[in-house]
C-alpha cells in the first residue's frame, strides 16, 4: 500500500538497484510489509527547481495510515538515504506526503 513515485529531471546510473534498496528501506521505515510496497521512478527532462536545471529529486510518498505525526523524520531518513544513492544533494529535494484512506486505495480487485 505505501508508493514511493520518484522523479528526476536527469537519469540515475542503476536506477533499478535503487528501487529495490528503496523498497527495502521503505518497509524498515514505515514498518509495512515490504510486499505491499510499490516503487517507481521517472526521468522528466523538463523539471526546473529554483530556476535551475541541475539535478533534482521529486518524490511522492503515500501511504493507508500514514504517520503524520513522523514527516519530519521521515523526510530527513529518506532524503539522506537518496543522496546516498544518488549524488544529488538533500537541498534540491521535495516530497509530498499523503494519507490515503483505505477505500480510497484499490488492490486486487477490491479496496483495503
Amino acid at each position: 500500500m505505501p508508493q514511493l513515485k520518484i522523479q528526476s529531471n536527469t537519469a540515475i546510473p542503476d536506477a533499478t538497484e535503487i528501487l529495490e534498496k528503496s523498497s527495502s528501506f521503505l518497509s524498515k521505515i514505515l514498518g509495512k510489509p515490504e510486499k505491499y510496497i510499490m516503487v517507481s521512478f521517472e526521468v522528466n527532462p523538463e523539471m526546473i527547481f529554483g530556476g535551475t536545471s541541475a539535478p533534482l529529486l521529486y518524490l511522492e510518498l503515500k501511504s493507508i495510515g500514514f504517520p503524520t505525526g513522523r514527516t519530519k523524520e521521515i523526510s530527513s531518513k529518506l532524503c539522506e538515504f537518496l543522496h546516498q544513492e544518488t549524488g544529488i544533494p538533500i537541498n534540491r529535494m521535495y516530497i509530498e506526503f499523503s494519507d490515503v484512506e483505505r477505500s480510497m486505495w484499490g488492490w486486487n480487485g477490491s479496496t483495503f
